[in-house]
């Protein structure tokens, strides 16, 4: 179990890093702005569904071994629940309504709760050395 873990946390990591800081940057720095949003809006609900149960399963696999390892990757899916369902909802509304400072607070959130997830799965893998 412990190698399944840390293959899933390295999958988190790796995955969520992968996502934020080069799908994402590309699809806006390849596609024109009127193609790029809907492409990111369509992809972000599977971004979210892929850190929940990645999250989860390590968790899962942890919490035998390494309860902090466990308790970390499941606060990282429960987390993701409201991001998914709440926020990312908040964020495509203040878009659609062309609400610009709206957009800007609730994304901002979101890029922090993602970093932090990001630093939850290193901190997690740091811990299997």
């Amino acid at each position: 179990m412990e190698t399944l873990a840390l293959l899933l946390c390295a999958l988190l990591f790796g995955g969520m890093v992968l996502y934020a800081f080069g799908f994402a940057a590309f699809v806006f720095t390849a596609l024109p702005p009127d193609v790029a949003s809907p492409t990111i809006r369509r992809a972000f609900p599977y971004f979210y569904l892929f850190v929940l149960g990645v999250s989860a399963l390590a968790a899962l696999c942890l919490f035998s071994g390494d309860l902090v390892s466990a308790s970390i990757m499941a606060a990282v899916a429960l987390s993701t629940i409201p991001t998914r369902q709440v926020l990312m909802p908040a964020i495509n509304k203040a878009t659609d309504e062309g609400s610009k400072g709206r957009f800007k607070i609730l994304h901002g959130l979101s890029v922090l709760i993602t970093l932090a997830h990001i630093a939850a799965a290193a901190y997690v893998l740091a811990r299997f050395v």
